[in-house]
């Protein structure tokens, strides 16, 4: 049997488990000037609200040790001008593409979805809850497990093709999140989204972004997301995309092991933007070393003690 990097994700088939994290390459045209987008499993969008959104003024990223901070403030163009100006080059490309959404209510995220259900050119939405309610209080979506079930429930009567949900990490217990989830129909899980901090500057003494807090992303926050991927494969029957510090097929096998079925790699792009197609030549060697056909044979595999 001829080996393979194709994996299928409710009912939809990647060509491999490679994608790109939200946010980390804009709406893909700047990543289609380095190599073809087909080389990609698939390209996840920067986040879509329903009305356009400067973000927060510079500075907003921060180099860590082993990572960066951000907070863009969700900056984006809408989902109207989304649908008018984006989706046309995104649907001429041959490779799987997700819309993510945010919103700072069930109603805007209803609405957002609403819009995009009518529209072709992408496969899946993947809906980020980690933003905070408007309407209460300013809470996450994503830390309330009875607001998760309700959003997703709700989109999920406005959006007929699969719905991936993307999980955060500043939770007591990320399966009690993700339970809501599939309780309120999500079709997938993604996880983690980054972990709050921050930096100093100790000469101006102010923080080193003007949100004064931010997302930590990259290899630092790798072992955290490792460990909440196995804990909610072990819960919970939706398939995973892994995220957090993925820099290398290591990382990838890694992933899989404690459960995933594809990854997204973010914060690698900004090292090297064809990280991700270094990672499919590596995996393809690894499954020929390991005498494995699929890297499906690869998924929960976690030996533990």
């Amino acid at each position: 049997m001829s080996k393979t990097l194709k994996v299928t994700l409710a009912g939809v088939e990647f060509d491999n488990p490679i994608m790109t994290a939200s946010g980390c390459c804009g709406y893909g045209e700047e990543l289609s000037d380095i190599f073809p987008l087909t080389r990609l499993g698939g390209l996840v969008t920067k986040s879509i609200t329903l009305n356009p959104r400067l973000g927060h003024p510079p500075p907003r990223t921060a180099e860590t040790a082993s990572g960066m901070l951000n907070a863009i403030g969700l900056a984006n163009v809408g989902v109207d001008a989304f649908i008018r100006d984006k989706i046309p080059f995104l649907a001429g490309r041959k490779t799987r593409i997700i819309v993510n959404v945010a919103g700072g209510s069930v109603d805007e995220y209803v609405e957002v979805c609403r819009r995009l259900n009518d529209v072709d050119g992408f496969d899946m939405i993947e809906l980020n809850i980690s933003c905070p309610n408007v309407d209460r209080g300013g809470i996450q979506f994503g830390s309330d497990p009875k607001l998760t079930e309700k959003v997703v429930r709700e989109v999920k009567k406005v959006f007929s093709r699969p719905l991936i949900v993307k999980l955060s990490p500043s939770v007591t217990d990320i399966t009690v999140i993700a339970g809501a989830a599939e309780a309120g129909g999500a079709d997938v899980l993604s996880m983690i989204n980054s972990v709050v901090g921050t930096a100093v500057d100790i000469h101006t003494r102010r923080p080193r972004l003007t949100n004064n807090k931010g997302g930590l992303t990259g290899p630092a926050i790798k072992p955290i997301a490792l460990a909440m991927v196995a804990a909610v494969y072990e819960q919970c029957r939706l398939p995973i995309i892994g995220i957090g510090g993925i820099a290398c097929w290591q990382d990838v096998v890694e992933f899989m092991l404690c459960g995933a079925s594809a990854v997204q790699v973010g914060t690698a792009l900004f090292v090297d933007p064809e990280t991700p197609v270094k990672i499919t030549r590596g995996l393809k060697e690894y499954l020929r070393t390991q005498k494995l056909n699929s890297l499906n044979d690869l998924v929960g595999k976690l030996e533990k003690y």
